[in-house]
């Protein structure tokens, strides 16, 4: 079946993803894997030290696409260039952009999304407002603008939550209905899938059809009965499939999705059309 994953970054990124053994962020990487389910091999994500090696990853897995994603914050910044500069020629990589109006100011953050969507082919933007200084909830007037803009462009809007947040109480996902009431023509999709506010995050997709949810790794995890229960019955256009590499492996994870009880059906949303439809990919 063909499978688009939409979290899925090399090692050679950033340390903190397991870039230079001997390093506390090599040692995390190998933690999160055995912490998620990783069978096997726990520093499997080694091969993609390598530019030449995240793809033969890619490859050996099987993905149609492979959706690496940037990152802004004030800790961790994975420039819209480097990004382009990944996928750049591999027609089955896709690049994520990042921003942030908070360091970058409104008008910056404006701008680098335009140049970001156009010239650079990037096919979304990330926000990270709970790795904000100070956090903020997604429903902060700051990123008003920003929203305005993606909707314009028909541009997702790409949200990371999840238990990694450095502040649990900006692992709300009520500001995302408040979001996506206010800007009902841009779509949202939301990293982590909210985890473990699996409930509420269901509520909120339910009420709103421009909210998506990719769980990636924590599909696995305590509450994955209801995240499959959803996906089976009213929320199945509006799941997305994600690795989370390189801390899952993106075949044992496609595997893992296939045996979940996901209908066939779903499974066939769940791993590309969605995607192809977020993303507008041909």
């Amino acid at each position: 079946m063909t499978v688009i994953d939409l979290r899925c970054r090399p090692a050679y990124l950033h340390d903190f993803f397991g870039a230079t053994p001997g390093t506390p962020e090599y040692e995390t990487a190998r933690w999160l894997n055995r912490r998620v389910g990783t069978k096997g091999d726990d520093a499997h994500f080694v091969r993609s030290r390598t530019p030449d090696g995240f793809l033969a990853e890619v490859r050996d897995a099987g993905l149609a696409r492979a959706v690496v994603v940037g990152r802004h914050t004030p800790t961790q910044h994975l420039p819209n260039d480097r990004i382009h500069a990944i996928v750049s020629g591999h027609p089955e990589l896709v690049g994520i952009g990042a921003v942030d109006p908070v360091l970058q100011g409104e008008r910056g953050a404006i701008e680098e999304i335009e140049r970001a969507v156009d010239p650079l082919g990037l096919k979304g933007i990330d926000i990270e407002r709970g790795f904000g200084d100070p956090p903020r909830h997604p429903d902060d007037r700051i990123y008003w603008p920003i929203y305005e803009r993606l909707q314009d462009l028909g541009v997702p809007l790409f949200l990371m939550s999840g238990p990694t947040t450095p502040d649990p109480r900006f692992n709300d996902p009520s500001g995302v209905a408040v979001v996506a009431a206010a800007f009902p023509r841009l779509q949202i999709a939301a990293f982590h899938g909210y985890w473990p506010r699996v409930q509420e995050i269901i509520g909120v997709a339910f009420r709103y059809e421009n909210v998506h949810l990719i769980p990636d790794m924590y599909f696995f995890q305590p509450g994955q009965e209801a995240y499959r229960a959803a996906a089976n019955s009213v929320l199945a256009d509006q799941f997305l499939f994600g690795s989370s590499y390189p801390f899952r492996p993106i075949r044992q994870s496609i595997d893992d999705y296939a045996a979940s009880g996901l209908r066939d059906d779903v499974l066939e949303r769940v791993f590309h059309r969605n995607a192809e439809r977020l993303l507008r990919l041909s």
